[in-house]
């Protein structure tokens, strides 16, 4: 069996996913999306015999066409289009979650400036505005006033780009020093893990300090509701803990990486994704048809 790891950059995550495949006497194909042109008409020759496709890629447009361009010519996506679509982008992801009711922040997206500043003052200061795509807690604003909304969305809308006039607007969950981050691989909560930092903003990628966290029974049911939500696969779930101690679910990450929670939890993540793209392919044959 041939399976594909479609990824710009091999960071640590993807050399263990790597490695944890041939363990398995699995042949792991290195796929770089900067290398293949999508036909509309015709695969490519580096697919030919490839199982399923493990999707690993940073950019979340590379991502989004690659994994819509597989299915096209149908071999497996590890995730699907379909969860790539929904969470990536979070306004799409708060959706997905409201529609079946997973408990989450109060969230709107405003398509101008004065709405903006209208569903702020409807949410209430603090407030947090993020961008819709993105990722690593990276440009995000924490507005505690109209003085300073005014200024990052003015400064947003400054930035161009079409995205940067989307404004997700999200109110401010006051919790304690810390997030909640779990993996869902198929139908398991794999590990969760604290994000501790002094620092409003918790990620690892900003400094946030990992530790293990226990997963009881509501935090695994909110989890595999959350992932069921997007449509499944391998996800990262962030929660947030209120000053009452309810559990929010904050965003859902497809492409999740984990070399922090491996210095935390006692788990073969890179052998539980392994074991799931694995299944993946051997439950449609094994076989990728591109021409």
């Amino acid at each position: 069996m041939r399976i594909g790891v479609a990824c710009s950059r091999v960071r640590i995550e993807e050399k263990l996913i790597i490695a944890a495949l041939a363990a398995r006497g699995v042949e792991p194909v290195r796929l770089d999306p900067r290398e293949f042109v999508l036909w509309v008409q015709g695969g490519a020759a580096e697919l030919r015999g490839i199982g399923a496709v493990l999707l690993r890629c940073i950019s979340h447009s590379r991502a989004l066409y690659l994994s819509r361009w597989l299915e096209h010519l149908g071999i497996p996506v590890v995730n699907p289009y379909g969860v790539v679509a929904t969470c990536g982008d979070k306004f799409m992801t708060s959706l997905a979650l409201a529609a079946v009711g997973v408990p989450q922040p109060r969230s709107a997206l405003a398509l101008s400036r004065k709405a903006a500043l209208g569903a702020l003052e409807e949410l209430g200061y603090p407030a947090v505005l993020k961008p819709v795509v993105g990722s690593w807690g990276r440009l995000l604003a924490r507005v505690n006033d109209r003085d300073a909304a005014e200024a990052v969305l003015e400064h947003k809308e400054t930035l161009g780009g079409y995205t940067h006039s989307l404004f997700y607007l999200q109110e401010y969950v006051s919790k304690p020093g810390r997030d909640i981050r779990a993996m869902v691989v198929g139908e398991r909560v794999i590990y969760a893990i604290y994000r501790e930092s002094p620092h409003w903003i918790t990620n690892t990628a900003r400094g946030g300090t990992a530790k293990p966290c226990p997963i009881s029974g509501e935090l695994e049911e909110l989890c595999l509701a959350a992932a069921r939500a997007v449509g499944g696969g391998i996800l990262a779930v962030d929660l947030l803990e209120t000053p009452e101690g309810e559990l929010l679910v904050n965003e859902v990450n497809h492409t999740p990486e984990f070399h922090g929670a491996m210095e935390a939890v006692d788990v073969d993540i890179p052998g539980a994704i392994a074991d799931h793209v694995i299944r993946i392919a051997e439950g449609a044959g094994c076989c990728g048809s591109p021409s």
